[in-house]
């Protein structure tokens, strides 16, 4: 029983896009990867959340203050706002506006 062409089109095509788009999230992931590293070496340390992260982040921890994960929260909140002001260079696309009007939920320390 012989496929038709158009089957055997499908077929290569699927296998194609699926090894074509696996392939580029491999590269994306590992370059992605290489830059923090890079940025860690050099820096010491890298911003840890996007600014649409972060802003989830904070708004998690004003709508749940009796969480048990709060603390936890404030201090990875407050970590994150820390390596902004401090590193020259960030991870995700901040810009020196959004930096400057973060702030530091605080509360305890973070060298804990």
């Amino acid at each position: 029983m012989a496929l038709a062409a158009i089957t055997w089109v499908m077929m290569l095509s699927s296998i194609v896009l699926l090894w074509g788009v696996g392939g580029w999230a491999m590269y994306r992931t590992l370059a992605d990867e290489d830059r923090k590293v890079k940025l860690i070496e050099r820096q010491g340390t890298i911003d840890t959340y996007s600014p649409t992260a972060l802003r989830e982040l904070r708004n998690w921890i004003d709508s749940n203050p009796a969480d048990p994960y709060h603390r936890e929260a404030v201090d990875r909140h407050d970590e994150c706002v820390e390596a902004l002001r401090e590193n020259d260079e960030s991870f995700y696309d901040w810009t020196d506006a959004e930096i400057e009007s973060l702030e530091t939920i605080g509360g305890g320390s973070t060298a804990d």
